[in-house]
């Protein structure tokens, strides 16, 4: 039997040999297992995804669905391939993170905590040095700029109640956002935590 090609083994495998498929098997572990980890890196989830396509390469078989002539490994590699996406499609969608991972411990983050009564200070003294700095804008610069981001218009909206063109509006937000970085610089204002 170890003899025979994988299209007759598969076929024999169908009508009720179950040695058929232990040759099968034998035949193209060592390739497909080599393949999944290459790509996955994880060994336990190469384990995993190695025996959930051989069970559905089973189930394929036993429903008289599989019709890939002369092509049984490739068969196998695509059906490993599929399960190799939906593997990190699921983990992305769950968004799981290993604590064990690294040698840090990921979930000792600032972003994740909550906030203190440092955070609390800083953002009220960014809070007022943004508007001391919007104030320090030319009139022009600092209405688009208040109008943009205050009172959430689009560039569209500023350059109708302005009476200027769109470019124009754009223009005023870029210079004031560029003012607005050379006076947190020229002042030692630092804008972030």
């Amino acid at each position: 039997m170890v003899a025979l090609p994988d299209e007759s083994l598969v076929a024999k495998y169908a009508s009720g040999c179950n040695e058929a498929f232990d040759v099968l098997l034998r035949r193209h572990q060592s390739r497909l297992f080599s393949y999944i980890l290459s790509v996955v890196k994880n060994r336990d989830m190469a384990d995993d995804i190695f025996q959930d396509t051989f069970v559905k390469a089973i189930m394929t078989i036993k429903q008289g669905r599989y019709s890939e002539s002369g092509r049984f490994f490739s068969w196998l590699t695509r059906i490993a391939h599929n399960l190799i996406i939906d593997t990190f499609r699921q983990a992305k969608a769950e968004n799981v993170v290993s604590a064990d991972a690294g040698e840090t411990d990921v979930l000792n983050r600032r972003e994740l905590s909550e906030g203190n009564i440092e955070d609390h200070l800083a953002s009220v003294q960014i809070d007022r040095d943004v508007r001391r700095l919007v104030a320090a804008l030319p009139d022009n610069q600092r209405e688009v700029l208040e109008m943009r981001y205050y009172r959430d218009m689009s560039f569209k909206e500023i350059a109708d109640l302005t009476n200027v063109s769109i470019n124009t509006a754009l223009g005023r937000m870029r210079y004031a956002i560029i003012n607005m970085r050379r006076l947190a610089e020229r002042n030692h204002i630092a804008l972030t935590v």
